[in-house]
């Protein structure tokens, strides 16, 4: 079987079809390229043949990128010479693709050559959107749900197989940075609209406007092919251009911190590659390409975003029990989390039973799905035939009988047991034995929770984080009794509103949460000891955190800081080990500084809401001490201070996979990306010096910070997670 075939029709056309079998969207793999090669050497040596379309055999789309299983090949393959052999690969891929553009040209007059157009019936991602950026003239279907472009320094890498170098000779650096930098995606008219397809014709005239261009005999040589070619928006010699390169390091370090390698990497294969000739240009890509491949943070986050989630997207953890796809729910509580509930849930296109205690509560809980898609109107991804549909799927109501027939119940009311035990037993009069109640809780243990329902077996957390309609993240919380039924239906349901899910064993908040506040309360406690709360919330930043632990205290309030608090140290007793962090925390929310909410916390706010920086006061209060601890120990503070929670979920079986840990940590809460998730971290340093370096913050700081007993035994013996609970030998 072949993943590329090729027909000449009557005019002399080759039409290579890609239509990689067994998957519903073209990926390019090793054969792949070499059955693309051959086919091409065939189309230039027929004399028949007067030129080329490459085009898709999957309805909708031309491709969604590289098979990441080739580079693993590469590097096995070179076996002690890993850069060498990758370096090989990348050249060999290269040289395809170059001979497409060149279409067997002349290479001294540009003379000669066979016309090739890329035909794109709809998305057309990395390596596939790299392959018609070699062709000639790029023809995509006017198909509105499709996305163009180069994602991939949104997993660690950059467009290594010739999309950096082509764009910035195409476009400019400046033009090309967004595409390149922030992996920004088009549909085919805004693609047009930047440059990035030649043209948008309807798809059922795709393959013959391909056909009349090719037949219309053109010019196919490439700008950069020309003589006397010069670089849109200048060289880096040049004085515009010089000015781009010198904002784009900037604006890279600005929001990398420096801790990406692929950005980078990227700045540097476009800068060196625009001060030489083309094929240089190619071989200084690859080598960067290279360079970023056999970094261990490209590597983590290549697993974790996009191997691992979309493992866990696609049901790696589910219980193998017959399709629970969800058809009507019924979400309890109208306030933010179960407006947003309902909100994806009416997207996906799931009947939506809405209810509050009040219908004017019931209604403003709708009212947030009519601003969403009132927005979604105006920026012109959305109808008001999209609008009146989705809307249309909820009901708003205060009548509890309208939950009659839904298969899942999401209770999202006020965070006391009490309330929920009240809000339970009123569903389960109207629901039948089948319906699953789940329970929206961060903090309350679902075990607890579960004694007021008919049957546990069907009582299930899940923990979504807010906004719902943003966080991709949803966790899944297992009681004690929770059957695979329920955890079945709640990972479909998940999938079927797009999100992705981890399943975890209950325990007090979970896994998110508790890795979530030890790094919030480090941050906390730092203050108190007099650590400059500028160099606390930088150091967070630099080490890649998306928010300092003050900042993100002052987002999720200061008050529900110390509703948390009251409530651990109330379960906790003598064991509680947060006082300090008490201290600080109950005197702001004293203070009536409860955060953005209140335009007063750790930061001081303007009167629209927007910080202005660290409030003054926090220094009155907690002098800043005259000594100041190296940045280095306070990142490793407050990085392990996460990780090492992380390690216990494992030790106490909360987490069950380390995929989920690594997943979930990145989206969830946002954990330093660049490093795959905590447990790919701690693969990346090595246990070794994982555990000497916690410990040796245990006896200065305290317990907290004292190696868990699977750390010491790994590091003993030398042992990485991703070995050691390898989720392929799990399976």
């Amino acid at each position: 079987m072949t993943d590329f075939t090729m027909k000449t029709d009557a005019d002399g056309v080759a039409t290579i079809t890609w239509d990689t079998v067994g998957k519903s969207m073209n990926v390019m793999n090793q054969q792949g390229f070499e059955d693309l090669d051959k086919l091409i050497d065939q189309a230039l040596a027929d004399d028949v043949v007067k030129g080329v379309i490459i085009t898709s055999g999957k309805e909708g789309s031309f491709a969604g990128g590289m098979d990441l299983n080739i580079i693993a090949k590469m590097k096995e393959a070179a076996g002690d010479n890993p850069a060498q052999g990758l370096m090989d690969g990348l050249m060999a891929c290269h040289a395809v693709l170059r001979k497409i553009e060149r279409a067997g040209m002349d290479p001294k007059t540009n003379k000669g050559g066979k016309p090739i157009a890329a035909a794109l019936p709809g998305t057309a991602l990395g390596i596939g959107y790299e392959i018609p950026l070699v062709c000639h003239r790029i023809f995509a279907a006017d198909n509105p749900k499709a996305k163009i472009g180069l994602p991939e320094i949104m997993v660690g890498i950059f467009p290594g197989m010739g999309g950096t170098t082509r764009l910035v000779r195409k476009m400019g650096a400046m033009a090309a940075s967004p595409f390149l930098l922030e992996g920004k995606l088009s549909d085919p008219k805004k693609a047009k609209a930047a440059g990035l397809v030649d043209e948008v014709v309807p798809a059922d005239e795709l393959q013959a406007k391909a056909k009349e261009w090719i037949l219309s005999e053109p010019s196919i040589v490439k700008p950069w092919d020309e003589k006397g070619y010069k670089m849109p928006g200048g060289a880096p010699y040049h004085p515009a251009g010089f000015m781009t390169y010198v904002g784009a390091s900037a604006m890279i370090n600005g929001k990398t911190k420096g801790v990406y390698p692929a950005a980078k990497a990227l700045l540097s294969a476009a800068y060196e590659g625009a001060l030489v000739p083309f094929d240089t240009a190619i071989k200084i890509e690859a080598r960067w390409f290279t360079n970023v491949l056999l970094n261990p943070s490209s590597s983590n986050m290549i697993r974790s975003l996009f191997i691992n989630k979309e493992a866990l997207e696609k049901g790696a953890v589910r219980p193998d029990v017959p399709d629970q796809k969800v058809q009507k729910v019924g979400v309890i509580g109208a306030g933010m989390m179960g407006a947003g509930i309902a909100l994806v849930s009416a997207l996906a296109g799931i009947e939506v039973v809405l209810i509050d205690s009040k219908q004017e509560a019931a209604d403003k809980g709708k009212a947030y799905t009519t601003a969403y898609m009132d927005k979604g109107i105006a920026r012109k991804k959305a109808t008001e035939e999209k609008k009146e549909a989705v809307l249309g799927l909820i009901n708003a109501t205060t009548d509890y009988a309208a939950l009659e027939g839904c298969d899942l119940i999401v209770e999202a009311v006020f965070e006391d047991p009490g309330v929920k035990a009240e809000v339970t037993a009123k569903v389960q009069a109207v629901t039948g034995p089948d319906c699953i109640f789940a329970t929206n809780t961060s903090t309350l243990p679902i075990t607890e929770l579960a004694k007021a329902a008919n049957d546990a077996e069907k009582f299930i957390g899940i923990h979504f984080f807010s906004p719902v309609d943003k966080m991709m993240l949803v966790e899944i919380i297992k009681g004690k009794q929770t059957g695979d039924v329920a955890v079945a239906k709640a990972l479909d349901f998940v999938r079927q509103i797009k999100k992705t899910p981890i399943v975890v064993n209950d325990a007090r908040f979970f896994y998110a949460n508790r890795c979530i506040i030890p790094y919030i309360n480090e941050g906390i406690r730092m203050v108190k000891e007099g650590v400059a709360p500028a160099l606390i919330e930088n150091a967070a930043k630099l080490v890649g955190m998306p928010l300092g632990p003050l900042q993100l205290v002052d987002e999720t309030s200061i008050d529900l800081g110390v509703k948390i608090a009251k409530a651990t140290r109330a379960a906790m007793g003598d064991a509680y080990p947060d006082g300090a962090v008490d201290e600080v925390l109950f005197w702001m929310a004293d203070e009536g500084r409860l955060g953005r909410k209140s335009n007063s916390g750790f930061y001081a706010y303007d009167d629209k809401g927007k910080r202005t920086g660290l409030w003054e006061g926090l220094g009155e209060k907690y002098a800043v001490a005259d000594e100041q601890p190296d940045v280095t120990e306070v990142q490793h503070r407050l990085l392990f201070a996460q990780v090492l929670e992380a390690v216990r979920a494992i030790e106490e079986d909360v987490l069950m996979d380390i995929r989920e840990g690594d997943v979930g940590a990145i989206l969830g809460w946002g954990f330093a990306p660049w490093s795959g998730g905590p447990l790919s971290w701690l693969d990346m340093v090595g246990t070794p010096w994982a555990a000497e370096t916690t410990n040796a913050l245990a006896e200065k700081h305290g317990d907290r910070f004292k190696a868990p007993e699977l750390l010491e035994d790994m590091a003993a013996k030398a042992q990485s997670f991703y070995v050691r609970f390898d989720p392929a030998k799990a399976a």
